[in-house]
């Protein structure tokens, strides 16, 4: 039975959804009161994200004799397990319930940071933070499949653009405490308890981190989300069972490349960001080389990128209802793709910037609206697996991006070489230079491209099936619940 202050909640959901009362200003603009809550702790959760990130690159830098290498074997601990564990906790998200289980990982996220100002080694900061990815591993699909259950379908895409802006909004505020508890660590350094318990700067942000997640699993634990039933539980849903739980992941895998919607939207961000993550290992590169800007040229590519994508954000989150999401997404892959290449085609930097700004744009729409999409298109059991199939996606292309980009600019620069009179190539009387990195970038955009014909292909057969069959109906999870399902209602 929940809480009286858990069941009072849901009603007021209903009401703000259905428009009954007038709502607060912060529920016209979260949807509810509810998702206002999930915000703030995401808010939460991604500044200590990113705080544990600075620290943990600041501590292997200091404890290594190799700062690059050590630095670069940390972050690869980052990305790897979403390879392997990746598909496996989105039947964990569907299997068990969420709620609690985004509770487990905030605590053991808090107690692995809590322990790192004592890690003196490469080996262990790589171990920590393989720990510390699997939870995160979990928490994301469990956070995504819960969003519906806390808002209205009519503002999911608003609900989205704010926990985008969640997730990478706090990166000035990490980057400023680790400033601020640097300067703390200097100041107070010379407590005796302080180097008992190793009061370093990255001793700090490692304990101010995991009293943020502490807090998040707080805040978790107060969110009004329907537990499994207990008829579900009976039949083994506390039970790992490896049989049932790789046909759930095969069903899961399957339901990606079946459903054309989910296809599209699965293809079109995870290629996207080959185009736009190639920018950041390329960027120097092309900045220097090609334009002749120099770093600074590739700060301000970079400004140009994140600025558009909250662009994009804002002007999707004001327009979302007047637009038809299936082909906006699809127009917005394909003009990130003829963006990017017409970028890496510019000699000047303020051309440059200004196609890499609206490629920014299409990104960020282009995250929005698959975001959304996949809440409205996938049923509550299957949520969580197509989540984490999204992120494990997300990963290799980003892996790709940053691993193969480099390399492949460099071949292609080479082929270049040889096979033109000094790298340049001769159109209508003008003499073009081709060199690896532009290659790399046209080839990124090519890709893109491809992503967005595939998945307007998709689109169209989506579109096809349901002239025959009708709108598909999918439970969201974000009606509200009768009396039997109130029953089910966790804190």
């Amino acid at each position: 039975m929940g809480t009286p202050d858990s069941q009072a909640e849901l009603p007021t959901i209903a009401m703000d959804a259905l428009g009954e009362r007038e709502p607060r200003g912060h529920v016209r603009l979260f949807g509810s009161t509810a998702f206002f809550r999930l915000w703030l702790t995401q808010v939460v959760s991604a500044t200590g994200d990113w705080l544990g990130f600075l620290a943990i690159a600041a501590l292997a830098t200091r404890i290594s004799d190799r700062p690059e290498a050590a630095v670069g074997l940390v972050m690869s601990a980052r990305i790897v397990p979403g390879f392997f564990l990746g598909p496996a906790a989105g039947v964990f998200a569907d299997r068990f319930d969420r709620k609690r289980l985004m509770v487990m990982c905030d605590v053991g996220r808090a107690l692995v940071l809590a322990s790192l100002p004592f890690v003196d080694t490469v080996p262990g900061l790589i171990v920590a933070s393989l720990v510390m990815e699997v939870f995160t591993l979990l928490w994301a699909p469990a956070k995504e499949a819960s969003v519906p259950h806390l808002v209205p379908s009519d503002h999911l895409t608003t609900a989205n653009s704010l926990s985008l802006a969640a997730a990478y909004g706090t990166i000035p505020i990490a980057a400023g405490l680790f400033s601020l508890l640097a300067e703390l660590s200097d100041t107070i350094g010379d407590f005796e308890l302080l180097s008992v318990v190793r009061g370093t700067q990255e001793g700090l942000a490692f304990y101010f981190d995991a009293g943020t997640f502490l807090l998040s699993a707080l805040m978790i634990w107060s969110l009004p989300l329907p537990r499994r039933r207990k008829a579900d539980r009976g039949r083994g849903a506390k039970r790992v069972e490896f049989g049932a739980a790789w046909r759930e992941l095969r069903e899961g895998w399957q339901f990606v490349f079946l459903n054309p919607v989910v296809r599209a939207v699965n293809l079109g961000l995870a290629t996207g960001l080959i185009g736009g993550g190639m920018l950041v290992p390329l960027g120097p590169v092309f900045a220097d080389q090609v334009l002749g800007a120099g770093q600074s040229g590739f700060g301000v590519l970079i400004f140009a990128l994140g600025l558009g994508v909250a662009g994009g954000v804002i002007t999707i989150s004001v327009f979302q209802r007047r637009v038809p999401k299936e082909w906006t997404f699809v127009v917005a892959v394909f003009v990130a793709g003829f963006s990017l290449g017409t970028a890496a085609s510019m000699s000047a930097l303020e051309l440059a910037a200004g196609f890499v700004f609206v490629l920014g744009i299409c990104a960020g729409c282009v995250y929005v609206l698959g975001f959304t999409m996949l809440h409205e298109h996938v049923e509550d059991e299957l949520r969580g697996r197509i989540f984490s199939a999204l992120y494990t996606l997300v990963r290799l292309c980003v892996l790709i991006a940053f691993a193969v980009g480099p390399f492949l600019s460099e071949l292609l620069g080479e082929l270049s070489e040889n096979l033109f009179d000094d790298g340049h190539v001769g159109l209508f009387g003008v003499s073009i230079a081709v060199p690896g990195v532009r290659l790399t970038l046209w080839t990124a955009a090519a890709i893109i491209v491809v992503a967005g014909v595939i998945a307007a292909h998709s689109m169209l057969d989506a579109a096809r099936k349901e002239l025959v069959t009708g709108p598909p109906t999918v439970h969201r999870g974000g009606a509200p619940p009768d009396a039997a399902e109130r029953e089910g209602i966790d804190g």
